[in-house]
């Protein structure tokens, strides 16, 4: 899987104009699955552009309740009628300036699956806890508490992104190996929590910092199951570079 996230940018209109020139692009790749996920206002005009494309389009964020008095929130439901299929759940960012938790990740994750939307699910270290030598620690708790109470058949549409926090728009990379290291430690935790079926088909995917210089020595390995692009992925030839790596 190849997911953009745009995060806090673009208007509905430069979404129409994203899609009319990376559709090109991509029309003939098959090999992985490729979503965008929008901020909410572009997500009509995402899909509408997308349509008939294959290019799936996702959301950054939902509530985990189905409707109430929760005003700026976005829920499962209205994510499904504007024509959504995948979510963003625990993005680093939400969980830095706004207040996520491990357990309302749970909370959102147990929703997404229930409504049937593919969660992409966003775990990793801050450099303090890299440096400490706590990123194993972190990983093994951001995954016990997010898959706490979620069953192997409600998690069949689950990916995980693994996002080291130190890398997410400062230009530093994990190495290719790091990575790896971390996305094993990811699938034993899956296992765990889901068996070894599961966790052998569950899809990890590499945020932090991928651009089309780095998406090749990144996707060679194994344990890398595709890539979360965030800015990189605001331009349409950089992302289907990257996609088509």
């Amino acid at each position: 899987m190849m997911a953009a996230n745009w995060k806090m940018y673009k208007s509905p209109d430069q979404a129409r104009s994203f899609f009319g020139e990376f559709l090109p692009l991509v029309a003939e790749h098959s090999r992985d699955e490729i979503v965008v996920c929008t901020p909410f206002v572009d997500l009509p005009a995402a899909v509408e552009a997308a349509k008939g494309s294959g290019v799936a389009v996702g959301g950054q964020d939902l509530h985990w309740e189905k409707e109430g008095a929760y005003t700026g929130e976005i829920s499962a439901d209205m994510l499904l009628a504007v024509g959504c299929t995948h979510v963003i759940i625990g993005h680093s960012e939400r969980r830095q300036f706004f207040g996520e938790t491990d357990d309302t990740v749970n909370r959102k994750l147990k929703t997404a699956l229930e409504a049937g939307l593919t969660p992409i699910v966003c775990v990793g270290e801050v450099l303090e806890e890299r440096e400490a030598g706590l990123t194993d620690d972190v990983l093994r708790r951001q995954c016990l508490r997010a898959f706490h109470a979620i069953s192997a058949k409600k998690a069949g549409k689950l990916v995980v992104a693994y996002e080291p926090v130190w890398a997410i728009g400062t230009g530093k990379t994990a190495t290719p190996e790091l990575a790896a290291d971390a996305h094993a430690l990811i699938r034993g935790e899956a296992a765990k929590s889901f068996g070894q079926e599961l966790a052998d088909k569950l899809r990890i995917l590499y945020g932090g910092s991928v651009k089309p210089e780095n998406a090749k020595a990144l996707m060679a390995q194994e344990e890398l199951d595709g890539a979360l692009v965030g800015g990189a992925s605001l331009d349409p030839k950089s992302f289907a570079a990257i996609v088509k790596y």
